[in-house]
């Protein structure tokens, strides 16, 4: 792997654990694909460094448990919008 990709691999990982930012804000920030930073998080990270990786997952286990409520604020601001 090369060392740039790495060096991108483990500043992602550094801002997910310390922001709790997903994908999607992610890719704002890095100026990549979501399927990129997926395949970062995913794949490349845990051959780098397999606590971070750990750790990562954690977060996204966070949004995985939260999404619905998330869902639901966004629905309710889009409608506030409307009316």
């Amino acid at each position: 792997m090369k060392d740039s990709i790495k060096k991108r691999v483990l500043e992602e990982a550094n801002i997910i654990i310390h922001t709790k930012t997903t994908i999607r804000q992610l890719t704002k920030i890095m100026g990549v694909s979501k399927s990129t930073i997926h395949n970062d998080m995913q794949n490349r990270l845990r051959l780098v460094d397999r606590d971070l990786y750990d750790k990562v997952q954690s977060v996204f286990d966070e949004h995985i448990k939260i999404r619905h409520y998330l869902g639901g604020i966004a629905t309710q601001k889009k409608y506030k919008k409307v009316i």
